[in-house]
């Protein structure tokens, strides 16, 4: 794995598996933890984008032009810091303020805010990114970027040495699915099924699965405002006709009664958009799928895929507290 010289770490690390006891004894099951809010830029997105960013340096770019809310331009300005490029972070005006002080300051990316949501920055970032030189790097909708949030898997079945009955997690514009469905094929778990959660109002995934084809959504209203691509890859619906992915949606609520809740079981802080995969065994996801005969009964296993989250600080969980009567 590539590094520079501001230290030996490599782009991204191996992060610990690990059995929450907690969930565990609440649920009556047995869950994992895959931390990936330990990775350097606090989520999973490190994996694929620093994959993308190592290949577009090695093609001859000297710039990446990242389009994202949050998340995938921190994993973007990181990677291009320690590969020694320049970054251009364009964001969403729903961006918190935090977050593009860190891209600026932190990470010495230049940002620009540009449009309400993430679909009208990337059009944006589309056409900066026809300049010689750059490379545009999406936040979820790239091979590259499914095959090094592949190795999320790999590293599972290195550590837990058995499969896992079920994995869970977030799906956003379904990049971390399809690479989640991709290394689960890659370390021969074809046949393990797929939770994937969304809330109310960034739903684009459920909203596709029901439709039978893809959707776009007027706007995102959900505060996991990180799962706010308003239509999700093509991939992650055919993934769905081709494996066990079962599509779940909470509301704001149970997202963010998750992160509390996870906060006090691992003292480890998420944004909603994690919270949305934690709601998965905090809200009883699980017993409601299997009486709905969609999980085996004899579920025991569970892997969440903790997709972590730069966008949150304990002001904002404090104020959605107060705001959902927490």
């Amino acid at each position: 794995m590539d590094t520079n010289t501001e230290g030996a770490l490599p782009l991204h690390i191996h992060t610990p598996l690990v059995h929450s006891r907690p969930m565990s004894l609440a649920s009556g099951l047995q869950i994992y933890l895959k931390c990936e809010n330990l990775q350097p830029t606090d989520t999973f997105k490190i994996r694929g984008i620093a994959n993308l960013c190592s290949k577009a340096k090695s093609n001859g770019c000297t710039r990446v032009i990242c389009s994202s809310g949050g998340n995938a331009g921190v994993a973007a300005a990181y990677a291009a810091r320690k590969l020694g490029l320049n970054a251009s972070i364009i964001v969403p005006e729903s961006t918190p303020q935090f977050t593009v002080d860190r891209l600026r300051t932190e990470l010495g990316a230049t940002v620009e805010v540009h449009g309400k949501v993430w679909n009208l920055s990337e059009q944006h970032a589309l056409k900066l990114a026809e300049e010689p030189g750059c490379a545009y790097v999406p936040p979820f909708e790239h091979p590259d970027i499914w095959a090094g949030h592949a190795t999320v898997i790999e590293e599972i079945a290195q550590d837990l040495k058995e499969k896992p009955d079920v994995i869970i997690l977030s799906v956003g514009g379904g990049g971390l699915l399809n690479g989640v469905v991709q290394g689960l094929r890659q370390v021969g778990w074809d046949d393990v099924p797929v939770v994937a959660m969304e809330t109310v109002g960034a739903d684009c995934f459920n909203q596709a699965v029901k439709s039978g084809h893809l959707v776009t959504l007027p706007d995102i209203t959900s505060v996991a405002k990180c799962l706010g691509a308003l239509t999700v890859s093509q991939t992650s619906l055919d993934y769905h006709r081709k494996h066990q992915i079962h599509s779940v949606v909470v509301e704001d609520k149970e997202a963010i009664s998750a992160c509390l809740r996870f906060l006090d079981d691992h003292r480890m802080m998420v944004e909603p958009a994690c919270g949305a995969a934690l709601a998965g065994i905090y809200s009883n996801v699980i017993p409601d799928l299997q009486k709905g005969g969609k999980l085996k009964n004899d579920v025991r296993n569970i892997v969440i895929v903790v997709c972590g989250g730069s966008n949150v600080t304990l002001k904002q969980l404090v104020d959605w507290k107060e705001q959902f009567g927490l």
